[in-house]
Protein backbone atom coordinates (compact mmCIF):
# COMPACT_ATOMS: atom_id res chain seq x y z
CA UNK A 1 0.00 0.00 0.00
CA UNK A 2 1.16 3.56 -0.72
CA UNK A 3 1.78 5.73 2.48
CA UNK A 4 0.09 8.60 2.15
CA UNK A 5 -0.39 11.67 4.93
CA UNK A 6 -2.94 14.32 4.72
CA UNK A 7 -2.73 17.50 7.64
CA UNK A 8 -4.11 20.39 8.09
CA UNK A 9 -2.16 23.28 8.25
CA UNK A 10 -2.06 27.17 8.78
CA UNK A 11 0.06 29.00 7.40
CA UNK A 12 2.70 29.12 10.15
CA UNK A 13 2.74 25.34 10.06
CA UNK A 14 0.62 24.70 12.88
CA UNK A 15 -1.98 21.51 13.10
CA UNK A 16 -3.28 21.41 16.18
CA UNK A 17 -6.56 21.60 17.02
CA UNK A 18 -8.05 22.49 13.85
CA UNK A 19 -11.73 21.22 14.36
CA UNK A 20 -12.78 22.83 17.67
CA UNK A 21 -11.28 24.91 20.22
CA UNK A 22 -11.63 21.53 22.71
CA UNK A 23 -10.32 19.29 20.63
CA UNK A 24 -6.56 19.04 21.09
CA UNK A 25 -5.68 21.43 24.05
CA UNK A 26 -2.58 19.78 25.12
CA UNK A 27 0.24 21.80 26.28
CA UNK A 28 -2.30 24.80 27.01
CA UNK A 29 -3.36 25.60 23.54
CA UNK A 30 -6.79 27.43 23.28
CA UNK A 31 -7.17 28.22 19.48
CA UNK A 32 -8.46 25.52 18.13
CA UNK A 33 -11.32 25.34 15.32
CA UNK A 34 -9.09 27.38 13.11
CA UNK A 35 -9.60 25.67 9.91
CA UNK A 36 -13.11 25.10 10.28
CA UNK A 37 -13.98 28.69 8.90
CA UNK A 38 -12.83 27.62 5.49
CA UNK A 39 -14.78 24.55 4.90
CA UNK A 40 -17.61 24.08 2.15
CA UNK A 41 -18.85 21.72 -0.17
CA UNK A 42 -16.52 21.52 -2.56
CA UNK A 43 -13.92 20.58 0.16
CA UNK A 44 -16.05 18.01 1.60
CA UNK A 45 -16.48 16.62 -1.86
CA UNK A 46 -12.58 16.12 -2.11
CA UNK A 47 -12.36 14.39 1.45
CA UNK A 48 -14.52 12.18 0.49
CA UNK A 49 -12.53 11.15 -2.89
CA UNK A 50 -9.54 10.95 -0.92
CA UNK A 51 -11.29 8.62 1.22
CA UNK A 52 -12.37 6.51 -0.91
CA UNK A 53 -9.12 5.59 -2.45
CA UNK A 54 -7.93 4.40 1.49
CA UNK A 55 -7.77 1.08 2.42
CA UNK A 56 -6.45 1.21 5.65
CA UNK A 57 -6.26 4.44 8.19
CA UNK A 58 -2.76 4.83 10.47
CA UNK A 59 -3.45 7.06 13.51
CA UNK A 60 -1.77 7.92 16.25
CA UNK A 61 -3.17 7.77 19.82
CA UNK A 62 -3.97 10.95 20.81
CA UNK A 63 -6.05 11.75 16.77
CA UNK A 64 -7.43 7.99 17.52
CA UNK A 65 -9.59 8.59 21.02
CA UNK A 66 -10.62 12.22 19.91
CA UNK A 67 -11.65 10.38 16.26
CA UNK A 68 -13.52 7.57 18.76
CA UNK A 69 -15.80 10.19 20.45
CA UNK A 70 -16.88 11.95 17.27
CA UNK A 71 -16.87 9.81 14.09
CA UNK A 72 -19.07 6.94 15.95
CA UNK A 73 -21.98 9.72 15.74
CA UNK A 74 -21.36 10.46 12.30
CA UNK A 75 -22.67 7.23 10.76
CA UNK A 76 -26.31 8.50 8.95
CA UNK A 77 -26.77 6.97 5.76
CA UNK A 78 -26.49 10.84 4.37
CA UNK A 79 -22.81 10.87 5.93
CA UNK A 80 -20.70 9.80 3.19
CA UNK A 81 -17.34 10.63 4.76
CA UNK A 82 -18.50 9.15 8.31
CA UNK A 83 -19.91 6.08 6.87
CA UNK A 84 -16.34 5.70 5.23
CA UNK A 85 -14.22 6.49 8.47
CA UNK A 86 -16.27 4.18 10.49
CA UNK A 87 -15.87 1.00 8.47
CA UNK A 88 -12.28 1.40 7.00
CA UNK A 89 -9.61 -0.60 9.14
CA UNK A 90 -8.03 1.18 11.71
CA UNK A 91 -4.35 1.07 12.42
CA UNK A 92 -2.96 2.90 15.76
CA UNK A 93 1.02 3.25 16.37
CA UNK A 94 0.65 3.08 20.24
CA UNK A 95 2.37 1.53 22.95
CA UNK A 96 -0.03 3.37 25.64
CA UNK A 97 -3.84 2.99 24.19
CA UNK A 98 -5.75 1.71 26.94
CA UNK A 99 -9.08 0.72 24.99
CA UNK A 100 -9.75 0.48 21.74
CA UNK A 101 -13.18 0.08 20.61
CA UNK A 102 -13.78 2.15 17.80
CA UNK A 103 -12.86 -0.46 14.67
CA UNK A 104 -12.13 -2.44 12.92
CA UNK A 105 -9.02 -1.42 14.90
CA UNK A 106 -5.46 -3.00 15.59
CA UNK A 107 -2.82 -1.48 17.84
CA UNK A 108 0.78 -1.54 16.60
CA UNK A 109 2.08 -2.01 20.16
CA UNK A 110 5.33 -3.05 18.65
CA UNK A 111 8.07 -1.17 17.17
CA UNK A 112 5.94 1.27 15.37
CA UNK A 113 8.03 1.71 12.23
CA UNK A 114 8.81 -1.48 11.38
CA UNK A 115 4.89 -2.63 12.47
CA UNK A 116 3.64 -0.27 9.59
CA UNK A 117 6.63 -0.78 6.75
CA UNK A 118 4.95 -4.50 6.97
CA UNK A 119 1.10 -2.47 6.49
CA UNK A 120 3.09 -0.88 3.30
CA UNK A 121 4.10 -4.44 2.19
CA UNK A 122 0.55 -5.68 2.07
CA UNK A 123 -1.35 -5.45 -1.35
CA UNK A 124 -3.67 -2.40 -1.61
CA UNK A 125 -3.86 0.84 -2.40
CA UNK A 126 -3.73 3.69 0.15
CA UNK A 127 -2.71 3.63 3.46
CA UNK A 128 -4.11 7.21 4.59
CA UNK A 129 -2.88 8.69 7.63
CA UNK A 130 -5.40 11.62 8.98
CA UNK A 131 -4.66 14.21 11.56
CA UNK A 132 -1.84 12.84 13.74
CA UNK A 133 0.88 15.26 13.36
CA UNK A 134 3.31 13.76 15.28
CA UNK A 135 3.00 10.49 13.97
CA UNK A 136 3.76 12.08 10.07
CA UNK A 137 6.50 13.80 11.44
CA UNK A 138 7.91 10.79 12.21
CA UNK A 139 6.72 8.72 9.31
CA UNK A 140 8.52 11.43 7.34
CA UNK A 141 11.69 11.63 9.22
CA UNK A 142 11.92 7.86 8.50
CA UNK A 143 11.18 7.93 4.44
CA UNK A 144 8.24 6.42 4.68
CA UNK A 145 5.84 8.62 3.33
CA UNK A 146 5.14 8.27 -0.06
CA UNK A 147 2.88 11.60 -0.70
CA UNK A 148 2.32 14.23 1.41
CA UNK A 149 -1.29 16.13 1.09
CA UNK A 150 -1.61 19.65 2.92
CA UNK A 151 -4.20 21.70 3.36
CA UNK A 152 -3.07 24.88 4.16
CA UNK A 153 -5.91 27.29 5.98
CA UNK A 154 -5.29 31.04 5.44
CA UNK A 155 -4.50 31.91 8.97
CA UNK A 156 -1.50 32.47 11.38
CA UNK A 157 -2.30 30.44 14.52
CA UNK A 158 0.50 32.05 16.03
CA UNK A 159 1.06 29.31 18.65
CA UNK A 160 0.66 25.05 18.89
CA UNK A 161 2.12 22.24 17.88
CA UNK A 162 3.61 22.41 14.30
CA UNK A 163 4.34 20.27 11.39
CA UNK A 164 7.84 20.53 10.63
CA UNK A 165 10.08 20.74 13.62
CA UNK A 166 13.55 23.27 13.63
CA UNK A 167 15.76 20.19 13.26
CA UNK A 168 14.60 17.12 11.07
CA UNK A 169 15.13 15.29 8.22
CA UNK A 170 16.26 16.99 5.02
CA UNK A 171 13.83 15.49 1.87
CA UNK A 172 13.35 16.32 -1.81
CA UNK A 173 10.07 16.64 -2.09
CA UNK A 174 7.88 16.77 -6.11
CA UNK A 175 5.04 18.62 -6.35
CA UNK A 176 1.85 17.26 -8.08
CA UNK A 177 -0.76 20.23 -7.08
CA UNK A 178 -1.51 23.14 -5.96
CA UNK A 179 -4.63 24.47 -6.19
CA UNK A 180 -7.11 26.79 -4.21
CA UNK A 181 -10.79 25.76 -2.99
CA UNK A 182 -13.62 28.49 -3.08
CA UNK A 183 -13.44 28.93 0.64
CA UNK A 184 -9.70 29.85 0.32
CA UNK A 185 -7.98 26.34 1.66
CA UNK A 186 -4.98 25.70 -0.47
CA UNK A 187 -4.23 21.90 -1.85
CA UNK A 188 -0.48 21.07 -2.13
CA UNK A 189 0.55 17.21 -3.20
CA UNK A 190 4.07 15.94 -3.03
CA UNK A 191 5.78 12.67 -3.50
CA UNK A 192 8.63 12.22 -1.67
CA UNK A 193 11.65 11.94 -4.50
CA UNK A 194 14.58 11.40 -1.88
CA UNK A 195 17.57 12.90 -0.42
CA UNK A 196 17.73 16.96 -1.48
CA UNK A 197 20.30 18.11 -3.77
CA UNK A 198 22.03 21.58 -3.50
CA UNK A 199 23.44 24.26 -5.98
CA UNK A 200 25.26 27.82 -5.79
CA UNK A 201 23.25 30.57 -7.98
CA UNK A 202 25.29 31.22 -10.64
CA UNK A 203 24.99 34.91 -11.78
CA UNK A 204 23.58 35.26 -15.79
Amino acid sequence: MKLVTTTFVSLDGVYQGPGSPDEDRSDGFSRGGWFVPYLEPGFLAQAKTWLEQADGLLLGRRTYESFSRDWPEMNKPDDAIGLLMNRLPKYVASATLAKAEWGPVTVLRGDALQEIEALKARAGRELQVHGSGSLARSLLAAGLVDELRLVVAPVIVGTGHRLFADSGVATAMRALRNDTTPGGLNIQVFERVGAPYYQVFQRP
